[in-house]
């Protein structure tokens, strides 16, 4: 199963790259607000899925920001704007760590079953990919951070920003309340996944 969803993800990176947004034609592509709004979450969500969610998101790091007058917050000041950047590079870091925890956890096993043992290598290739992608949301929860930070300077504090109520919320519950830390949710699930694939080391199996 593991090796399948690898191969679907290098499949998916191939097709992205024989047709890009970029030649879409009558829609150009091109800015970190256009690519932000082809993000998308399903109600059932698979590998696909959450790849090509990740793929849009990480081209809107990338991207640039389109002209203030076409944000996703009104923008009167350039401090309105510098803080909407910010919350915006917050905000998307965010959405990448929540999407690699995705993938993560369709890897992840949560117990080491003594049933299990003839599948023993099988599993141990299934926890070092979710490793992996553990490892890549805690990343970019370090770059949430940073840009949560910044959001929150002093100087930003009460220049609210309409529609993007959510992201300035975001921002508090980072820095402030400390109630949104994933950085102690993948700190957590490593430490499991750790523990786990002693488990499963320790299992006899076909080749022991």
């Amino acid at each position: 199963m593991a090796r399948k969803t690898l191969v679907t993800a290098m499949l998916f990176a191939a097709a992205i790259n024989l047709y890009t947004p970029q030649e879409a034609g009558a829609y150009i592509i091109m800015y970190k607000e256009q690519y932000y709004k082809l993000y998308h979450v399903h109600h059932q969500q698979y590998p696909d899925d959450t790849l090509e969610n990740i793929y849009w998101l990480e081209l809107a790091l990338k991207a640039d920001f389109c002209n203030p007058l076409y944000a996703l917050a009104r923008i009167e000041t350039e401090e309105q704007y510098e803080k909407y950047c910010y919350l915006f590079m917050m905000h998307i870091n965010i959405k990448i760590v929540e999407q690699y925890l995705y993938l993560a956890n369709k890897f992840n096993k949560r117990h080491a079953f003594f049933y299990n043992a003839p599948w023993k290598e099988e599993n141990l290739r299934s926890l070092e990919i979710a490793e992996k992608y553990f490892e890549i949301a805690q990343y970019y929860w370090g770059e949430a951070l940073s840009w949560a930070g910044k959001a929150r300077e002093r100087r930003f504090l009460f220049k609210r920003l309409g529609s993007i109520e959510f992201w300035e919320d975001e921002a508090f519950r980072i820095i402030e309340k400390g109630t949104l830390n994933y950085g102690r949710t993948i700190a957590r699930e490593l430490d499991m996944l750790h523990t786990v694939r002693e488990q499963f080391q320790a299992l006899e199996g076909p080749n022991d």
